[in-house]
């Protein structure tokens, strides 16, 4: 079965200096994970998402029969599956290298960048993730990742994933592509807000799957203490339609909307440096997490 590798995953946690020395001198985020809530206000009328017609988008169209993606989740029978196809197939197109980018951050770009030998980030994984599914008709985002000390810490402060919107299940599933997981309660897959309670409660029901299956208790272990410090703030485009990172359509200039925890502080600065400049913020879960169709 593939599962993250933990070479991997212990390289990155000492790059990303997560001890206690490194987490004092505010170079890389707390590991701690905190009991955060979130409002259920109603929907504010400003937040319009827009996502991709699949047979209309010549993008989807070109991606869907460039890579086969028809082909690909032939076989599966509910949706389910065939997001665990794509995420699969994601995460095999490249070995990640955090310091590369591609010359551009669309997913036709990536793909043929990555098969000229080229390795790609977190970013770049969750971007081919979600147009892969968008190209069967599976309404997917690029879901931004961000630790609570967002603001202090110099590296490390961030991770990208992906969410798909299963109609069938009637819900929102958190996955990530870098490291080709899926958690679950019972066989129902999460959100990344429902991941992050079921982390905190430390729920022996929680499962990680792909797949081929479900991860052995190291690995799962392993992931869910790198993961759950970027369990914390959330953040999507309002357009998943477009594609072209350059034409990106706002709502009042902003292009995101910022999930933040019911008492803490809306980001304004991401790792001391960049400006968050560009997003919107809401403590809705009703906002966040609203049906696409």
């Amino acid at each position: 079965m593939k599962t993250p590798s933990l070479i991997l995953l212990c390289s990155t946690i000492l790059l990303t200096g997560c001890s206690s020395f490194f987490q004092l001198i505010n170079v890389s985020p707390s590991a701690g994970v905190k009991n955060i809530s979130y409002s259920q206000e109603p929907q504010n009328p400003l937040f319009v998402f827009q996502y991709s017609d699949t047979t209309a988008n010549e993008f989807l169209k070109e991606l869907r029969s460039s890579y086969r993606i028809d082909k690909l989740v032939a076989e599966d029978n509910t949706e389910f599956e065939k997001i665990k196809s794509i995420l699969d197939w994601t995460n095999s197109r490249w070995s990640h290298n955090g310091s590369n980018s591609p010359s551009k951050s669309d997913a036709l770009t990536i793909l043929k960048e990555a098969k000229e030998g080229k390795q790609f980030r977190c970013v770049e994984y969750g971007i081919v993730a979600a147009a892969a599914m968008n190209s069967i008709g599976i309404p997917a985002r690029t879901l931004g990742l961000k630790s609570r000390d967002v603001e202090k810490v110099r590296r490390g402060a961030g991770h990208v994933v992906t969410e798909a919107y299963s109609k069938e299940l009637g819900k929102w599933i958190f996955m990530d592509p870098q490291m080709n997981i899926i958690p679950v309660i019972n066989g129902v897959p999460l959100n990344g807000v429902e991941f992050q309670r079921e982390i905190y409660n430390k729920n022996p029901e929680l499962k990680l799957i792909n797949k081929q299956g479900e991860l052995n208790s190291e690995d799962k272990r392993n992931y869910i203490k790198w993961i759950g410090k970027y369990l914390f703030y959330f953040d999507v485009l309002f357009d998943q339609k477009t594609l072209d990172s350059d034409k990106f359509k706002s709502i009042n200039g902003m292009t995101k909307v910022t999930l933040v925890p019911v008492g803490y502080k809306e980001p304004k600065v991401f790792q001391r440096r960049y400006k968050i400049n560009y997003s919107f913020y809401t403590n809705s879960l009703n906002d966040f997490y609203r049906n696409p169709f």
